[in-house]
């Protein structure tokens, strides 16, 4: 019997335990039509949480609700808890710690900011001023470590970072992060590891902090009754005339259009092909890079190799794969214009970044080497498509074939 989580899918107390099954190899999944405020307040849900709390996680043995308990539950038995009874202390140290110092901050800041909750400022400040203390001591100690405990990733390492996303998608924007540069290296790093990433999805980092919603503006007074047809008295006062409108309140301005937009329409649909991309799971050559041919309008769209300048700089793994991640996340702007491939090749540094992109029109856009400044790090070369040989260097990168030009890859990123 497979482990069912009882919750909503999208809920980062639910990704720890996803996450931890995906390391550990435990057959987990999600309970079927789960409704909150209706699923978890029937009979059989309370008797495995009788506070009617998600998550909550259903075992062959019986449940488990909390969602570090649970956790550790699919974790048992595996790597995640440490080889030696100080890493596992150290391992529970750090989830404690993620958990009480920096989780029970980050929401007491951000459900006022959503909504769920009053806001008060004094202990808004309080609460900015705990994350802040947290985050210090986060980041003092990561300036050292790759993972929070030994060489590789542990439980420790997901709940921690799971503690983190409300922080990075609602409350910090870079302005904010900028001060904790381990911690963003960490965080960016352990959220592009393919078990983070296949549950989480993609994080896109605030742009700012979350505003306070809006106040409800009282509603205008009824007016009074009129008696036996007469209008309502008024104590001898005449009405106060309304006020003139003297200039109609500007328009706003329509948004300009991308140039891209203004383009002759194109036989490729980017979105048909990504979903084509995303969907073959077998016989990728005979499909996907066939079917890519088949799209690919070389009037409306062109493919460009990028190779980064500096690869004699790209000593450390981890973070020559979180500056490719970063470089994706900065690319956001031309999601609608683009799709990307990035190999980070080799076995033992100096690792090599290269890439492929496709671009609506006939030269990267302008609005993307402007706004994106990883764009200068890289030497772009047009393809020729009249070469074959660059034609099959494309479906190598299309398809992240292994060996690439005679070497590993330690890493493919999509940007789709």
């Amino acid at each position: 019997m497979a482990l069912i989580v009882h919750a909503g899918r999208d809920n980062k107390n639910v990704y720890k335990s996803l996450i931890a099954a995906e390391y550990a190899g435990v057959e987990i999944k999600m309970a079927d039509n789960f409704q909150m405020g209706v699923s978890n307040k029937t009979p059989e849900f309370l008797k495995m949480n009788p506070i009617g709390k998600i998550p909550v996680l259903e075992t062959p043995e019986g449940s488990v609700f909390e969602s570090n308990a649970m956790a550790r539950y699919v974790a048992h038995g595996s790597p995640l808890l440490g080889s030696s009874a100080i890493e596992f202390g150290q391992i529970n140290q750090w989830i404690d710690f993620s958990s009480i110092e920096l989780d029970e901050n980050i929401r007491a800041w951000g459900m006022p900011r959503l909504g769920y909750a009053t806001y008060i400022k004094p202990y808004e400040e309080k609460c900015i001023a705990n994350v802040k203390r947290g985050l210090d001591a986060l980041n003092a100690h990561l300036a050292t470590h790759t993972f929070l405990v030994g060489d590789r990733v542990t439980l420790a390492d997901i709940i921690t970072t799971c503690n983190l996303i409300w922080g990075f998608k609602l409350l910090w924007p870079k302005s904010f992060t900028s001060e904790y540069p381990h911690i963003e290296r960490y965080f960016w790093t352990m959220v592009n590891q393919p078990n983070f990433s296949k549950i989480i999805g993609e994080i896109k980092q605030a742009e700012a902090t979350l505003p306070l919603p809006a106040a409800k503006k009282p509603e205008p007074k009824k007016e009074a009754p009129k008696a036996n047809g007469n209008t309502p008295k008024t104590n001898g006062d005449a009405p106060k005339p309304k006020p003139e409108v003297t200039e109609e309140e500007e328009a706003p301005k329509p948004k300009p259009k991308n140039p891209l937009d203004l383009l002759l329409p194109s036989k490729m649909v980017l979105d048909d092909w990504k979903r084509l991309y995303s969907n073959t799971k077998s016989n990728f050559r005979e499909v996907a890079i066939k079917g890519f041919w088949d799209m690919f309008d070389s009037e409306g769209y062109s493919l460009w190799f990028c190779n980064y300048k500096y690869n004699d700089e790209n000593t450390v793994s981890f973070v020559t794969m979180n500056k490719v991640g970063g470089f994706l996340q900065r690319m956001d702007l031309a999601r609608k214009y683009a799709f990307g491939k990035m190999l980070i090749i080799g076995n033992e540094p100096p690792y090599k970044v290269k890439g492929l992109w496709l671009f609506r029109g006939q030269e990267i856009p302008k609005f993307v080497m402007d706004e994106c400044y990883d764009m200068e790090l890289y030497e772009w070369t047009k393809v020729d498509l009249s070469d074959e040989a660059q034609k099959e260097r494309v479906n190598q990168m299309i398809e992240d074939q292994e060996p690439f030009e005679g070497e590993a890859l330690l890493d493919a990123k999509c940007f789709k």
